[in-house]
């Protein structure tokens, strides 16, 4: 199983501009609000038109501007989840079901299809309920039970998990990681969350103002995202702009220190997560003086301002465990910027 898309469509305040392909994989398109993750999927169901391009899944050709070619959203074998699930209020959770069940079978083995997913998604005790009886986790099962029925090519999760409490999120995103294994098949999911799209996507597609910035392997993505932006999204909170010095030494504008690192070309910014900075001396060694202690569920982040940059300097966030701030806890620290742990980055 393929999808290629490769589109543009002209939105407010920006052009949405991506080309990217997915085989039997999660891949997650990571992204701000309003990037145009959502009208991604929109266009790939067949809900919105672009303005030109061509979508491809499996061999069938489902868009085609130059062709002329534009197949129904009902005939595209597309299963596309909405944020708010769009289960229909007035039916029961059985009715929602039913209506995904391919029309091409008979009443009874309609039927039959309905028992095995309510079955499947321990739903048979809630199958005569209606949508607002039903809890925000039971409300998901149902809307992927509904759009599984149908056997779709492709799934595609809207920001699935955006509604949910920290707990029904952490217990569904399990749930939704063994019904993407069951499918088998490509899963595009949408969201704003770098912790799950980690933990949920294979590939990675980083978003900004409707481009595609960033594609590749969720690995290679978080390990090296490659701009400012792409930087931000995937969670990291020490970046700052740099002026070169020559092919191995640069000044860090923002944190207002010199740095020893072989420089790529494009090089105009550095980051720093803040678990890599780490205690000691070592590479890029500064003492510090300790401006803030921010207590975490489970850590602690310190700031930290050397003492060699000047008193506006941004300060540098270290996040470490508990037990080692109590081992550390001081008013000044010495730590190191080891060269693996910094991001080089352009834009």
């Amino acid at each position: 199983m393929s999808l290629t898309v490769d589109i543009e469509k002209r939105l407010n305040g920006f052009t949405l501009q991506v080309a990217f392909s997915a085989e039997d994989e999660t891949l997650a398109l990571l992204g701000a609000s309003g990037c145009g993750k959502s009208m991604t999927l929109r266009c790939i169901a067949g809900i919105e038109n672009p303005d030109r391009g061509r979508i491809v899944l499996n061999d069938q050709t489902l868009f085609d501007s130059e062709k002329r070619i534009r197949v129904l959203p009902q005939k595209r074998q597309v299963g596309f989840m909405f944020q708010n699930y769009a289960l229909f209020p007035q039916m029961t959770v059985r009715q929602n079901i039913a209506c995904g069940a391919r029309r091409n079978r008979t009443k009874a083995q309609r039927e039959s299809d309905v028992d095995a997913i309510l079955a499947r998604f321990e739903l048979e005790m809630f199958q005569h309920r209606l949508p607002h009886e039903l809890s925000g986790g039971q409300q998901q099962r149902v809307a992927l039970a509904r759009i599984l029925i149908s056997q779709p090519q492709i799934l595609m999760l809207d920001e699935p998990f955006s509604a949910l409490d920290s707990h029904l999120r952490f217990r569904m995103e399990q749930e939704t990681r063994q019904i993407i294994r069951a499918f088998g098949k490509t899963v595009l999911l949408v969201s704003h969350d770098r912790d799950e799209v980690y933990r949920m996507a294979d590939q990675v597609g980083i978003m900004v103002d409707g481009q595609m910035q960033r594609i590749g392997s969720r690995d290679q993505v978080f390990g090296n995202p490659g701009t400012r932006q792409a930087c931000i999204l995937t969670g990291c909170k020490n970046l700052s702009s740099i002026r070169k010095l020559d092919d191995f030494h640069a000044r860090a504008l923002d944190w207002d220190i010199p740095l020893t690192l072989p420089l790529q070309k494009e090089t105009t910014a550095l980051g720093i997560r803040m678990h890599a900075v780490q205690p000691g001396e070592g590479e890029n060694t500064f003492l510090c003086r300790v401006t803030d202690v921010v207590e975490n569920p489970f850590s602690y982040t310190v700031m930290l301002h050397p003492i060699v940059a000047q008193e506006h300097a941004t300060p540098i966030g270290w996040e470490m465990e508990k037990d080692l701030w109590r081992a550390l806890a001081s008013d000044m620290l010495t730590v190191h910027l080891p060269v693996s742990g910094i991001l080089q980055l352009k834009g």
